[in-house]
């Protein structure tokens, strides 16, 4: 169950395959449902992982650390701009450049 299905349904199909009856398996609830069985197992990990239950970066963190990635990169092309800024004009005040004397 990736991106194409809305996180209610996703909750709802684990939720579903959680509280399976003896004898149903997780195989029988993703057809029920349409999915593919490894989908679901798949989205049945990433909710243990959620919920506490597994070690693992829940989807929370994924997002918190892909956003900061993003904001370090871009941090980083700014300081890229002002060092490149400050070292030109550091340059262009330097006496004997650009200037035509007295």
């Amino acid at each position: 169950m990736s991106k194409p299905y809305p996180e209610e349904f996703r909750q709802d199909v684990v939720r579903v395959a959680r509280n399976r009856g003896p004898g149903v398996t997780v195989e029988q609830v993703a057809t029920d449902f349409g999915v593919h069985p490894m989908t679901l197992w798949k989205c049945m990990r990433r909710a243990d992982i959620d919920d506490g239950a597994k070690p693992g970066t829940s989807s929370q963190e994924s997002v918190e650390l892909r956003e900061a990635r993003r904001r370090i990169k871009l941090l980083e092309q700014e300081n890229e701009v002002l060092r490149r800024a400050a070292a030109y004009l550091s340059q262009a005040h330097l006496p004997g450049k650009g200037s035509t004397g007295s």
